[in-house]
């Protein structure tokens, strides 16, 4: 990954988006330091779609369970059911 200052990124930027999409994502530091990253969208949408649970994880998963007390004894309803007489 190449790094570019900010100034020369900024300076620079058709070269520095021509860099990323031939080379791959390029670092951006600011006073020496890594500020940012410029990916290609393609990249940036498989990173994206890689980070997402699928249902059967959520489903599966404990922190995303409620707890629900369950009714005083005796308190439950039940369903009537029709009279077909």
């Amino acid at each position: 990954m190449n790094a570019w200052p900010v100034q020369d990124a900024k300076a620079r930027f058709s070269e520095f988006l021509d860099a990323c999409l031939a080379d791959g994502p390029q670092l951006v530091t600011r006073r020496g330091e890594e500020a940012a990253v410029l990916v290609p969208v393609a990249q940036w949408r498989q990173m994206q779609q890689s980070t997402r649970p699928s249902l059967k994880d959520l489903l599966l998963s404990d922190e995303h369970r409620a707890e629900w007390p369950p009714a005083a004894r005796g308190q439950a309803r039940r369903r009537q059911l029709p009279n077909w007489d």
